[in-house]
């Protein structure tokens, strides 16, 4: 069975760093590209998202140049550095897997499997 633990989240005011954590066991973690989505808006919309090797990612636009998405294989574990955080990035959270990151940033239902995610609260 597959489990998927989120961390790093918090309350930070804008301009701070926060750096989130998804731990994924229960499954091979490098059969699978990764993404960190967050919601609102509705089921989650896509921010960033990194092929199974790490060669590729892709970035929402309103998240390009300040957020960072990387992976360790070994540690089953997917990252989000965030910088210079902003009111609007408020929101939970969440990393999700899935086959094809191209699509899987634009359609939050492509995953195949998703944690509940970790809060971020940006105050101004």
């Amino acid at each position: 069975q597959v489990q998927v633990m989120e961390s790093g989240g918090g309350l930070v005011q804008v301009g701070g760093s926060l750096r989130l954590s998804c731990r994924v066991s229960g499954r091979r973690f490098d059969d699978y590209a990764m993404a960190w989505f967050r919601r609102p808006p509705g089921k989650g919309e896509g921010v960033a998202v990194i092929s199974w090797n790490g060669d590729t990612t892709y970035y929402d636009d309103a998240v390009k140049g300040r957020f960072t998405i990387s992976r360790d294989n070994a540690k089953n574990t997917l990252y989000l550095q965030m910088n210079r955080l902003k009111v609007e990035d408020t929101a939970m959270y969440f990393c999700g897997a899935g086959y094809g990151a191209a699509d899987l940033i634009r359609n939050v239902d492509l995953s195949v499997f998703r944690g509940q995610g970790t809060q971020v609260t940006v105050s101004s």
